[in-house]
């Protein structure tokens, strides 16, 4: 899933990863919220920790549509689901994200964001 932080007073969009006990598995900071950034997260996330069975995530047509290139391109596809309900555990850890940030106003460049 993705949500969005304020980084040199722009908004850019942190995607982010967890698994089933709700820890996260990976992230990764984009300037867009597009195939191409959803691409290059599920790549990135695939390349650390190994392919997993199935990828639930919200109605996003970009994540979607990402995943389904990356499954053009395998022999074994990823199981994708489109559930709103079961993508709670990372909707509901975004607060957390928001709540350090708040107070910070933001990120003062895309370097500190990342770090």
């Amino acid at each position: 899933d993705e949500t969005y932080v304020k980084v040199g007073g722009q908004w850019k969009y942190l995607y982010r990863a967890v698994d089933k006990a709700g820890n996260t598995v990976d992230f990764l900071l984009r300037a867009h919220r597009d195939k191409a950034a959803a691409r290059r997260y599920f790549e990135k996330a695939i390349d650390r920790n190994g392919t997993p069975e199935t990828v639930t995530m919200d109605k996003s047509g970009a994540n979607l549509a990402a995943l389904q290139a990356i499954n053009a391109e395998r022999e074994t596809p990823i199981k994708v689901r489109q559930v709103k309900y079961l993508n709670n555990i990372v909707e509901q850890d975004h607060r957390a994200i928001k709540r350090r940030t708040r107070p910070m106003m933001g990120f003062k460049d895309f370097r500190c964001a990342r770090i």
